[in-house]
């Protein structure tokens, strides 16, 4: 399975802004693809990665949050195996 990863920090100039959502969403929708692991990083808002996490539900067949902090946090994994 492809691993992808999305930089959040790269989505947005200085802040992020909430009046921007689809067109985060959009980006995330279509960097993610069809059945990918995908893992989540980069300096942006909470809200922009609880967003996201979201929209990428049924497109992404695991998702990982990863931080220099708390390292790999697996957000949802429907892998069978």
């Amino acid at each position: 399975m492809p691993e992808i990863i999305i930089d959040l920090s790269q989505f947005f100039n200085g802040n992020a802004k909430l009046d921007e959502i689809d067109t985060y969403i959009k980006k995330a929708k279509d960097l993610a693809g069809e059945g990918n692991e995908i893992i989540l990083t980069g300096a942006a808002p909470v809200w922009l990665y609880l967003k996201i996490a979201h929209a990428l539900h049924g497109k992404a067949k695991k998702l990982i949050y990863k931080s220099p902090v708390t390292g790999d946090v697996v957000i949802f994994d429907h892998s069978p195996f």
